[in-house]
């Protein structure tokens, strides 16, 4: 009875123990830790967990990484509870296999090291000019036919505010006035709609009916092929003379729907006013653009992190600027860090902020971090942040960690930004497409 008991209250004592562990502050940051770390050369990373572990290393490049100092050739396993060091040498992959007490695996890391990788700020006033592919569906509505009954087509094969109408009977619609002249040069029997709807692509057939207002083909949509508006330029790349802009995604003003391009050009934007955001009120800035105004670069894509597009040739001003390196989030810190953006007078400035959150991500999300204006004379100005700020780069110990994204409606002096890493992640799928 003596000697079960001891087992009971021995069994306790170990479960409480692992409870504890489980919760413990070193287990947390264990678990915060991404499934790969990524390194730039020359990176030196200090990991701390205050727990009992065990690292093998797994490597036959054995000049990859150093560990406290040491080379993989003089060492492949520690016992560590205080901090370790890992400094990047060299490109290449280490396997890391962490276990506790020596025996117990707990998590395996990917340490991968890639070359330093620098771009060009941006922070310039733009002009963005969108055609979209094909015709985007922004309304429905009904129609009076020559025998004064209301109907509507669209709604009756579930046609929605949203959809994309691509192919008219196999037809590639080019743009709204393009589907008009279809609809009236086949319309006067049944058609076949190609339409993209999000990432699905559906078929609907649909009749026309007659307007009796003007004897027109009529589906009963509203339709848009193109949008404009003012943002900022957030990087460019050297290595390719590739262009980040925005930092989120263009959508249509009365949908939502990304749009998605079929060919487009930013411009040179001048600032004609500030409109100050408030409370419950986003502020603005209002610019003008025309096709007398200089084309800096060609679209080639609307994603979730930004517009992405090629530099044209007169490009010679962003060559004289400085190259400044990229920060992995892993090393982005709360505190003091500034944004640049074009306010007034044309010229880029330099604003503080201060990133009070920081929000670890394994896989891309806009919203990485959370700033808050602190510079007085932008606050003086704007109110804080507001809109054709998006894509201000934000750069921290003169690192390029992200790009502002959206504004706190409720207090435009805060906003999310979005690390650099995911926006130069976007950019080479694009790059891999050309």
């Amino acid at each position: 009875m003596k000697k079960h008991s001891i087992k009971q209250v021995m069994g306790i004592c170990i479960g409480i123990f692992f409870l504890l562990l489980n919760y413990s502050p070193g287990m947390q940051v264990l678990r915060g830790l991404p499934s790969e770390l990524k390194l730039f050369e020359g990176d030196v990373k200090t990991l701390e967990f205050n727990l009992p572990l065990s690292i093998n290393i797994e490597s036959n490049e054995i000049d990859v990484l150093k560990f406290n100092g040491n080379s993989l050739e003089d060492k492949r396993m520690y016992n560590i509870y205080g901090p370790i060091s890992i400094e990047s040498v060299k490109r290449g992959d280490v396997l890391l296999n962490l276990k506790l007490f020596g025996f117990i695996p707990i998590k395996e890391l990917k340490v991968s090291v890639e070359p330093q990788k620098k771009i060009i700020p941006g922070g310039d006033s733009i002009g963005v000019n969108i055609y979209t592919k094909g015709a985007l569906i922004v309304g429905i509505s009904e129609i009076i036919d020559e025998y004064g009954a209301k109907q509507c087509p669209a709604i009756d094969v579930g046609l929605r505010p949203g959809d994309i109408i691509e192919k008219i009977n196999g037809i590639v619609v080019k743009n709204a006035n393009h589907l008009s002249m279809l609809i009236e040069k086949l319309g006067h029997k049944e058609l076949e709609l190609e339409i993209k709807r999000g990432n699905i692509i559906l078929k609907k057939n649909i009749k026309p009916i007659i307007n009796s207002e003007d004897g027109k083909l009529r589906l009963g949509i509203w339709v848009r092929d193109s949008t404009c508006g003012v943002g900022t330029l957030t990087f460019i790349n050297p290595e390719n003379n590739m262009f980040a802009a925005l930092g989120h995604a263009i959508t249509d003003v009365d949908t939502g729907t990304l749009l998605s391009v079929k060919d487009g050009e930013i411009v040179q934007a001048k600032i004609i006013d500030i409109i100050e955001g408030r409370k419950g009120q986003p502020g603005e800035i209002r610019g003008f653009f025309s096709e007398d105004q200089r084309k800096i670069g060609s679209i080639k894509k609307n994603t979730p992190y930004g517009l992405f597009g090629k530099l044209y040739e007169n490009t010679w001003e962003f060559n004289q600027r400085e190259i400044l390196p990229i920060c992995r989030q892993s090393d982005v810190k709360l505190g003091e860090a500034k944004i640049l953006s074009t306010i007034d007078s044309g010229q880029i400035k330099e604003y503080k902020i201060d990133i009070i959150k920081i929000n670890r991500q394994n896989y891309p999300n806009p919203k990485g971090m959370i700033i808050e204006i602190t510079d007085p004379d932008l606050l003086q100005q704007t109110g804080g942040i507001i809109q054709g700020m998006s894509g201000s780069p934000i750069i921290q110990d003169n690192k390029i960690i992200g790009a502002v994204t959206h504004v706190f409606v409720n207090d435009p002096k805060k906003g999310y930004g979005v690390f650099i890493e995911w926006m130069l992640e976007e950019m080479e799928k694009i790059v891999e497409i050309e």
